[in-house]
């Protein structure tokens, strides 16, 4: 097994969100919007879809070396369920469901002449005597087949499920936010289930340029993105809080020393920044090759370091709000008496400060995500961003500016990228809503 370090951080970053998680359910004043939450469907589908997004990556994280290919090169666990994709690579670019080439080529006839056609692909439906005839209803035949396997599975599922006699069992299927989450997996393992095993004959979301399978390209990216979007906020919280925390209670030059650093910071444009810090890891990674010998570390080192810059820059705005709320809680009655018993300042901060502000980092946390996952591609499409090597959405987005300028337009790998960003990005916004509007204390009686 092979380990990165993102693939640590990944790990340190669930556990630390299970343990938080714990927490929040054993704090009573912390129940009430947690309930709130689970009782919101639109609130619950939004975070059954981050959950699988968050299960590709998770098992795009697990590397290992593939002693069978040349030179063990690391593959991940989401490589193996998609080796299919992986290995059935055509020349250049190919339309989604295309059982030809997308550009004419100079073909030689049965009878030895040259005619200039579209070439047929070598993977993609190559099962088919006749695409002309038998392209759409071998398509249609195969959609409808693997939708109504998933389906099936899905049925099982629940009628597994509605069997047990439990009244908690029950309940499970008469709420309107669990109906919501059954919908948002029936529909999501349905859906894969009939990708997935359309990927065996065709290439449904078409090949990029030198031929590989932009479905596959896809699903690799969604690990950069929520490596960029939750290790980001793993560096960001702790500076936030605690220098937020810190302005606020003990006010005087304390407050002025880390206003002046979060004012400094805030004027040095982040681009700018960001641009010269991934400069100087390009030029240590060529002054030290011996240390980055696999092109997968490399890009990983890149990536970790993305996230580094990502998270040095981003605090800020956490820091402001934090300070401004504990410079109103500091004068609260039950802060004023525990000073007043000679509590020590670390325990108050700890206590009593820390849950009362927890709020309003849950807020920030869920709304900074999607701003995040956002940044990479922007980042990435003017080449400042994760490594060309690696996989995402910003890449695929970059090398599309030359693809939408060909004739005939290559339109997929652009649409791929959107569609599979925007459904994040939504998830992510509306489960943000519903968070802010669960903590806000404005809405307590709502």
């Amino acid at each position: 097994m092979l380990m990165l370090w993102t693939d640590a951080l990944i790990y340190l970053l669930v556990i630390s969100a299970s343990m938080l998680a714990a927490y929040l359910f054993r704090q009573a004043h912390m129940r009430r919007p947690l309930k709130k939450i689970a009782a919101n469907p639109v609130a619950m589908a939004s975070l059954t879809l981050l959950l699988c997004f968050a299960l590709i990556g998770l098992a795009d994280s697990i590397h290992f070396k593939d002693e069978g290919s040349k030179g063990n090169e690391a593959i991940s666990l989401l490589d193996v369920a998609c080796s299919t994709m992986r290995s059935h690579g055509e020349k250049t670019y190919s339309a989604p469901f295309a059982a030809y080439g997308y550009a004419k080529e100079t073909l030689t006839s049965e009878d030895g002449s040259p005619r200039w056609d579209y070439p047929r692909l070598q993977y993609g439906g190559a099962h088919l005597k006749d695409p002309a005839q038998e392209l759409t209803g071998d398509v249609l035949r195969k959609v409808l087949g693997g939708i109504s396997k998933g389906a099936g599975l899905m049925l099982m599922v629940l009628l597994f499920a509605w069997g047990d006699k439990r009244e908690r069992s029950k309940r499970l299927f008469r709420h309107p936010s669990a109906k919501a989450v059954w919908l948002v997996l029936f529909l999501v393992v349905s859906g894969f289930y009939a990708l997935f095993s359309l990927s065996e004959y065709y290439h449904v979301l078409g090949t990029d340029k030198v031929g590989e399978d932009v479905f596959y390209q896809t699903l690799k990216s969604i690990r950069t993105g929520l490596v960029i979007g939750s290790l980001t906020t793993l560096v960001m919280l702790p500076l936030a809080i605690v220098f937020g925390i810190m302005a606020g209670f003990f006010k005087g030059w304390i407050d002025d020393v880390i206003q002046f650093i979060y004012t400094t910071l805030n004027s040095i444009p982040s681009v700018l920044l960001i641009a010269a810090s991934i400069l100087m890891v390009q030029v240590y990674m060529a002054n030290h090759p011996e240390n980055f010998n696999n092109l997968l570390v490399r890009a990983d080192m890149r990536l970790l370091f993305l996230c580094l810059i990502l998270g040095v820059t981003s605090w800020t705005g956490l820091c402001r709000m934090l300070r401004a709320e504990t410079l109103k809680l500091r004068e609260m009655e039950y802060v004023l008496a525990a000073q007043a018993l000679g509590v020590k300042p670390a325990m108050i901060l700890f206590r009593h400060i820390l849950p009362n502000v927890m709020h309003i980092v849950l807020i920030s946390v869920v709304l900074d995500f999607s701003s995040l996952v956002l940044a990479e591609a922007v980042l990435s499409y003017i080449n400042i961003g994760v490594d060309p090597t690696t996989h995402s959405w910003g890449n695929m987005i970059n090398s599309a500016r030359l693809e939408m300028a060909r004739e005939p337009v290559v339109w997929w790998s652009l649409s791929a990228a959107f569609a599979f960003m925007f459904a994040l990005v939504l998830a992510a916004n509306l489960f943000a809503d519903s968070v802010r509007d669960a903590f806000d204390p404005r809405r307590a009686g709502n």
